[in-house]
């Protein structure tokens, strides 16, 4: 333990180091087969140098160098895998594997079938227009953006038309000889001085006018999708990655808004600018007009090739955008689990795949439009020197005059600039009509879940909980099965048996959470299914064994289920909970911030919190999930005070392994594979010697072989039923 100035350098093909007092350097060639690894203990820390045969090298350092350190480690193990890449052969074709996952990946094939769990179909445009149904409250606003947008339309073509007299009656005869009249030519200058200023102020009030409505239907379809989000089942989250759904509420309706405020808004004014400009060139030349349409056949051929590559790009790189915020929604939640195992490095690799996955899709993309942009571009060239050419011509014949061709070239620039314009937009029109399609799969999934049609009105609750011929499949996996059982009211019942058993399943079932595959659950004679579900799950009571807390305040955090509660009435729930005094030693009490997830707290002051949560709603049915599981002793004994505050005159149903917090149960129930194989007491299942026995006896000899001297059993004891109860 005596330290030094010492110094570890890494070099592009050595590791070099040279300790306090050494005169020279020893160094250490960069190879495949070498790790550098990184440990610390009691505030020291280690890199520790191998390679596939022996331990090289040790150095230590003090944790104040620990950034330096861990960004030593991470380019380490970049150089070496460059130079396993240089050293190992390229996969063949037909062994190639997911960057994301590493399963296998098809021949021919740039989608990995792990990822792409479901059966994807290319969005089409049609799929924007369902977007109608939140365009309807605003619809006198879009109206009058429409008219605005047809008269700016119409105000942008009169500067070529007025450029006819200019040419024809000032300039031309100019040359000729003849004298210029100023008021004939000022009132032409004021006519396009004023055409330009209506443009711009029409221009201007439509462009404000349709983004506010633009945000306003993209804010709506935000919030529709949310809400409709939180009515759905956990089934479905089940089969989504967070980051999935936060990219599809949050940047797929950003790309909407956009898409709808500038685009649609750009789309609009070209459609409209394309029919007056054309009606204007027939008007004045049909033989001029025609030339000028010819490149609209082959520019409207690659449109239609190109849009449906486009479909199929767009879609796969929204999925493999939410990939990379799959990585993110998955290692920020649980940095604490990243950093202890060290895993930063493979975090980093995982993100850095599925961007080098996102990159090589838009890669692919972006080779077709790029080639598409700049062909229609030189069409639209090619018809213009055709319209050149063919003006020429006629002005020859002297079939038009010189300023009509001018006024022809001028609307011809505007029209060809409009069509190239309306084809650069079927990018960002299969961007919102993927965008689209991904928020209205959200909408459009209907909950396992379903409210009912007539519900039931629930008043008030005793508490008797009955289950009949329970059964309950997940996918083709029966869970529970033909489960009979009844709760009295004020009843406390302990569920326990091995995991997988279906405990917890039958919990999730109860607080509706999942509907029965078969069979009914009732409470006070009625079927759950037919009340309305946030009625009946307001007076459920639920206590997790992982309590989750949300950002904010201790208060905001109690009073979660009832947010108009009173401070004195969360302060009541917090001492029934033993959660007051704890509370008041922390900054600000009851208004210190609790940080994400219940950052901050320890886990028996989380596990309080839930507690005083529960509490405050006053339930009839009371949940506990492995509440103390994860807890010492001491807590466990401080949370088992604020338990028994909490299941006074409730029914509630608790789940444990540790059977010592079911000693106050009045029941037990045994289950196996997810049937009920045993109910009583504690001392009538003991005398049985069945199940129950058999699951005490076990974990009374893991306490004796671990040497816990904790109490793990239940004690013989059992709560008396209410005057009056079953």
């Amino acid at each position: 333990m005596h330290f030094g100035t010492g110094q570890l350098v890494l070099g592009s093909r050595s590791l070099h180091a040279r300790e306090a007092g050494d005169a020279g350097w020893r160094s250490f060639t960069l190879r495949p087969g070498l790790a550098l690894r990184l440990s610390d203990h009691a505030g020291v820390g280690q890199l520790e140098l191998h390679d596939d045969a022996a331990l090289l090298a040790v150095w230590r350092y003090t944790l104040g160098l620990q950034v330096q350190a861990v960004r030593l480690v991470e380019q380490f193990e970049r150089q070496i895998a460059s130079l396993d890449h240089r050293h190992t052969p390229a996969p063949a074709e037909d062994t190639a594997t997911c960057p994301i996952c590493s399963s296998p990946m098809p021949e021919d094939s740039e989608e990995c079938p792990v990822c792409a769990r479901e059966l994807q179909t290319p969005p089409s445009t049609w799929v924007l227009l369902r977007l109608g149904r939140f365009a309807k409250p605003y619809r006198w606003q879009l109206i009058i953006g429409f008219m605005l947008t047809l008269a700016s339309t119409a105000a942008t073509l009169v500067p070529p038309y007025l450029t006819i007299p200019l040419m024809d009656n000032v300039l031309i005869p100019f040359q000729n000889g003849q004298r210029i009249d100023p008021g004939y030519v000022m009132l032409l200058l004021s006519g396009l001085l004023g055409s330009a200023l209506l443009a711009w102020s029409l221009g201007w009030a439509r462009t404000w006018l349709l983004a506010l409505v633009s945000e306003r239907i993209a804010a709506d379809l935000r919030t529709s999708a949310f809400e409709h989000l939180l009515t759905l089942s956990l089934d479905y989250f089940g089969a989504k990655r967070t980051g999935d759904l936060m990219a599809r509420i949050g940047s797929e309706t950003d790309r909407i808004s956009v898409f709808l405020s500038l685009h649609a808004l750009d789309f609009i004014t070209d459609v409209l600018m394309l029919a007056m400009t054309a009606t204007i060139l027939f008007s004045v030349n049909p033989w001029l007009a025609l030339v000028t349409l010819l490149p609209l056949p082959f520019i409207g051929w690659m449109i239609h090739v190109v849009r449906d590559r486009l479909r199929h790009g767009f879609e796969k790189i929204d999925r493999v955008w939410g990939d990379v915020t799959n990585v993110l929604a998955d290692t920020i939640p649980g940095i604490r689990v990243v950093k202890a195992f060290a895993q930063e490095g493979r975090e980093a690799r995982r993100f850095r795949d599925a961007n080098q996955q996102n990159l090589a899709v838009n890669d692919k993309l972006n080779k077709t439009w790029s080639l598409f942009s700049p062909t229609v571009s030189l069409l639209t060239d090619i018809g213009l020197l055709v319209v050149w050419a063919f003006g020429i011509w006629q002005v020859s014949r002297g079939e038009i005059t010189v300023g009509v061709l001018t006024a022809f070239i001028a609307y011809i620039g505007r029209f060809y600039g409009r069509l190239d314009s309306m084809s650069r937009i079927v990018s960002v029109t299969q961007k919102a009509a993927s965008g689209a399609k991904r928020i209205f799969d959200i909408l459009d999934h209907v909950s396992n879940v379903p409210e009912p049609t007539q519900p039931v009105p629930i008043g008030a609750l005793q508490g008797r909980v009955t289950m009949e011929s329970v059964g309950f499949r997940y996918g083709n996996r029966a869970v529970i099965r033909g489960l009979d059982l009844e709760i009295r009211p004020g009843e406390m019942i302990g569920l326990v048996g091995h995991s997988g058993s279906g405990k917890s399943t039958l919990v999730n079932l109860i607080c509706r959470f999942y509907d029965v595959s078969d069979g009914a659950i009732r409470v006070d004679g009625v079927d759950i299914r037919r009340f309305a579900v946030a009625d009946y799950r307001r007076h459920i009571g639920l206590v997790l064994q992982e309590p989750f807390l949300f950002f904010g305040t201790i208060a905001e955090n109690i009073a979660y289920g009832r947010p108009d509660a009173s401070r004195a009435e969360i302060v009541a729930a917090a001492r029934a909970a033993h959660a007051h005094e704890f509370i008041l030693r922390l900054p600000l009490g009851y208004d210190s911030l609790v940080g994400e997830r219940g950052q901050g707290l320890s886990g028996g002051e989380r596990q309080r919190i839930s507690i005083a949560r529960a509490l405050l709603i006053d339930p009839r049915v009371l949940i506990l999930d492995e509440a103390t599981s994860s807890v010492d002793t001491e807590t466990e004994k401080e949370i088992q005070k604020a338990l028994d505050n909490l299941v006074q005159g409730r029914t509630t149903i608790a789940i444990a392994h540790r059977l010592s917090t079911l000693r106050k149960a009045d029941r037990l129930v045994v289950m196996e594979r997810g049937r009920v194989v045993e109910v009583g007491p504690h001392d009538e299942l003991m005398a049985r010697q069945g199940a129950y026995w058999r699951l005490y006896e076990a974990q009374a000899r893991r306490v004796d072989d671990d040497g816990d001297d904790r109490e793990t059993v239940p004690a013989p004891t059992h709560a008396a039923h209410p005057a009056g109860q079953d």
